[in-house]
């Protein structure tokens, strides 16, 4: 003992002196490993499968699944299950750590674990005696890979320590070990450091190692932050994420993420005023506890740390957030980023390895003070369902009612949330109307709160318009209904009753529909409100069908008798057809009505029986979707990647995502439709602009979103006018000189900052942006201070937000009154073809679903669009 004491200065003084290369040499496990712990040499050393030592290279995803393989074959301690594939087909694997005895019983401890969350069985549970259950989830983001990295020390760690210690805690701990969250993303970033990495590491920040190209590695394939898909469930990493988490219901969840490489090292409890209100004050207290363990494994090895500034608990969508309404207790961990394998920072050089440390240390604390306070998260979690039921019961609200006959399989995919999270639904078994809403037998559904995820659901359905604070790491609310645009009302006082509630929904199945064919029609026709009228337009346009969309309504008579059909009804006239055979052209429509959830009508005649005949001028021809969206450098990635993610995988429309410096030299007469999103288009040379401008005038369709609107305008492809500068980092919306105090300085201009609210915006129904809608009132997410003026035309803007806009979400005085009676959406352009500016993002994280359709419009029925109409 002794002479280990007298050789770590020795060693730290020569490692000193030594060149960088060579001080920096790389770290064999004991930097890492607890060593008052022998180890089992049957189990496989991450070297053995990497081919080198953790923090050497960036493991690849591939490499890091075999490792975890490996050490489910060599140890009875540990199994591994595959729970989904990435969009790349990458293997989501969890391990399942735990003593051999527990292993043998893990279905019975899984399923006396879950009764924790029932009310009606939890009473009869001895938590004294039950294992607790915890999650280490690592590297949500790609570009965040010290956690993804520190995943085979710990599965190492307990798969092969040995002891009494380790023993005891395998015995009353069950550890689910997530070794990646973002497997496409953290392949992305590994292959870019190790790429750009100098065997003579360079510390320079602005070296390429450190420097990723657009769009970066932090997302998933098509640009999506995973790290906000906990509540949306939009993407198979997610879906697959949440149901292994149904399946176990952790006490504790990490999530293990990177930060600035200026900055120290984060774990919660973070900023207690920015705390979601429905998370229980208890769940508040285990986290402190928990800061104490993770606090004193830090401090043995000197790492500087902070725990109640900077990041909040509000946004559900978040990995450390939504278990915190599902009776977890969720932790963040931020670890200051080497952003490739050596770095300068304020604090000395950042070490890969360093970085990897901290990430496993906390993973060490985590599992320690789990399973030392092991009754008290058990107690926790049985207590959380038990109180749910009891606020249920004093909420003055007893359910959610919801439905739209027009677009079922809309609301298909709002079921597929809500039972994704375990929420209970119920078909609505009597009509009721609220406020003027009917809502039918049979055609709506009801949520009652009373249930054990009362929480949760409360807050996908409330609304919120008032905070005790303004500032907001994430958005500010995230009103289910809202989003989707589907009617619902609260159920209060009288108007609840537990006879409304039907059929208990099993599991959400995809809507069909009926084709309505006859033996010789004279045209085919079917409306445009289903959610994948798109997808089915495109069916046809693809095959090269004449097909035209109704700019009036008619009544023609069906199979069933009259029915009337409104603005956007698709036409297929079957006489005009030389590019298709009948019977392909029929099995198309078979194909949308049983895929795409849509009626198709077969008529017989082209006399309607009232409004436009069909060979009428007010159907107009539709042209297929030639699509570009510009990227690169300065753009939005996740705005860009929303769209992609969009067309390629719900509308099964090829999108070219074209770079800006291929954008300054590409044949534009290539394509009809080119979307430019959030961003900085200052690398677009004059002659480019030039050329968009004769191509908008040539009849192509220009949409502009956000602050590419503005760019727009700037460079006369567009007109309109703007309220203020939409810089959320520039406009701090008090231009007073009255003196206040420094310290306010962040706080007063982060309350000008729109992070993300709801607002109610009408629509003009009989305008080709509107088609599919049914109702003038609308709701629009909105999270930038972009406000266009009304414009001088009567006609060019089809959205503009009502008076008393704020449905929802945080929003300073000063930025409600700029937007009252504003535009979201203005019509514009030059010669033949129209430039389409939208304020807001109508693909928001992929569950924005209302407002898909506006964006859809533009692409299909922009060019339709009157020229008399738009803004001049």
């Amino acid at each position: 003992m002794t002479q280990r004491i007298l050789l770590i200065p020795i060693l730290t003084l020569i490692l000193l002196l030594l060149p960088l290369s060579t001080a920096h040499a790389q770290k064999g496990l004991d930097y890492y490993l607890p060593q008052d712990v022998a180890y089992n040499a049957d189990i496989p050393v991450p070297q053995s499968v990497f081919g080198y030592e953790v923090g050497e290279w960036h493991v690849r995803h591939d490499l890091l699944r075999e490792y975890m393989e490996a050490v489910a074959a060599a140890s009875d301690r540990v199994t591994i299950t595959e729970f989904g594939r990435t969009y790349e087909g990458r293997k989501l694997v969890m391990l399942t750590i735990t003593s051999p005895r527990n292993q043998a019983n893990i279905e019975q401890i899984r399923e006396q674990h879950l009764q924790l969350t029932d009310p009606a069985r939890s009473g009869e549970l001895n938590v004294d005696e039950m294992p607790a259950v915890v999650w280490l989830g690592y590297s949500v983001h790609g570009n965040e890979p010290s956690g993804s990295n520190a995943a085979p020390l710990s599965a190492y760690y307990y798969a092969a320590a040995q002891g009494p210690e380790i023993e005891e805690l395998l015995e009353n701990t069950v550890i689910l070990l997530d070794p990646s969250v973002n497997p496409d993303g953290l392949d992305r970033f590994a292959s870019w450091a190790n790429t750009n990495k100098s065997f003579n590491q360079n510390t320079d920040p602005n070296t390429r190692e450190h420097r990723e190209n657009w769009p970066g590695s932090r997302t998933n394939h098509y640009w999506f932050d995973l790290n906000r898909d906990w509540m949306p469930i939009q993407h198979p990493s997610s879906r697959g994420r949440i149901a292994m988490y149904n399946h176990w219901m952790p006490n504790v969840l990490t999530d293990h993420h990177e930060m600035g490489t200026q900055a120290t090292y984060f774990f919660q409890p973070g900023i207690p005023a920015r705390n979601n209100p429905l998370t229980p004050e208890r769940n508040f207290e285990l986290t402190a506890k928990l800061a104490e363990y993770h606090a004193e494994f830090l401090n043995e090895i000197g790492s500087l740390y902070y725990t109640k500034e900077s990041f909040d608990d509000f946004y559900p969508g978040k990995g450390s957030t939504y278990p915190d309404l599902r009776g977890t207790i969720g932790i963040l961990f931020e670890q200051a980023s080497s952003r490739g394998h050596l770095q300068d920072s304020q604090h000395g050089e950042v070490c890969f390895p360093f970085t990897i440390r901290n990430q496993f240390l906390t993973s060490l604390s985590t599992v320690k003070g789990t399973f030392d306070l092991r009754t008290e998260f058990n107690t926790f979690m049985r207590d959380f369902y038990r109180t749910a039921i009891d606020e249920a019961r004093r909420s003055a609200i007893k359910g959610y009612v919801f439905g739209d006959t027009h677009d079922p399989a809309r609301v298909y995919h709002m079921l597929d949330i809500l039972h994704g999270h375990q929420i209970e639904v119920y078909k609505l078994d009597r009509e009721v109307t609220i406020d003027g809403q009917r809502f039918g037998s049979g055609e709506a559904w009801v949520v009652p709160t009373e249930q054990p995820q009362y929480r949760f659901l409360t807050s996908l359905f409330e609304k919120r318009t008032t905070f005790t604070d303004s500032l907001f790491y994430d958005i500010s609310t995230w009103t289910l209904p809202l989003a989707f645009n589907i009617p619902y009302a609260e159920l209060r006082g009288r108007a609840w009753n537990s006879n409304l509630l039907g059929e208990k929904l099993d599991q959400p199945t995809f809507p069909s529909a009926i084709f309505y064919n006859i033996t010789d029609p004279y045209a085919f026709v079917f409306e445009w409100d289903g959610y994948y009228a798109p997808r089915a337009l495109n069916r046809l346009l693809e095959k090269n069908v004449r097909v035209k969309v109704a700019a009036r309504p008619f009544a023609a008579a069906t199979v069933n008798g009259r029915r009337d059909f409104t603005y956007g009804t698709i036409m297929v006239a079957t006489g005009i057809q030389d590019r298709i055979g009948r019977v392909e052209l029929n099995r198309i429509m078979q194909t949308i009505a049983d895929e795409d959830a849509i009626d198709v009508y077969a008529l017989e005649t082209g006399l309607s029986l009232d409004g436009i005949d069909l060979g009428s001028p007010n159907f107009n021809t539709l042209r297929k979707p030639e699509m570009m969206v510009v990227v690169g450098s300065g753009v939005s990635a996740g705005e860009a990647g929303e769209i992609w993610h969009q067309y390629d995988q719900r509308y099964n429309i090829p999108v070219s995502m074209v770079d800006i410096d291929v954008f300054n030299s590409a044949d534009l007469d290539r394509y009809n439709t080119i979307v430019m999103v959030n961003g900085n288009y200052n690398r677009i040379g004059s002659g480019t602009i030039e050329r968009l401008r004769r191509w908008v005038s040539s009849g192509g369709t220009l949409i502009a979103q956000k602050s590419a609107a503005r760019w727009a305008v700037n460079n006369n492809l567009a007109k309109a006018s703007f309220n203020g500068s939409g810089d959320d980092d520039n406009d701090n919306g008090d231009q007073s000189a009255t003196p206040k105090p420094y310290i306010d300085a962040a706080l007063n201009r982060g309350a000008q900052v729109i992070g993300g609210s709801i607002f109610e915006a009408r629509l003009d129904l009989t305008h080709p942006l509107s088609y599919g809608y049914r109702r003038q009132l609308m709701s629009v997410f909105r999270n930038s201070t972009l406000i266009m003026e009304s414009p001088t035309s009567p006609y060019a803007a089809p959205l503009r937000y009502t008076s008393s806009p704020l449905l929802s979400g945080y929003i300073s005085s000063q930025n409600l009154d700029r937007l009252r009676d504003s535009s979201g959406i203005v019509v514009s352009g030059t010669g033949s073809g129209r430039t389409i500016l939208m304020t807001d993002n109508p693909h928001f994280r992929a569950f924005w679903f209302g407002t898909n359709k506006l964006f859809a419009n533009a692409v299909f029925f922009g060019h339709t669009i009157s020229g008399i109409t738009r803004e001049q």
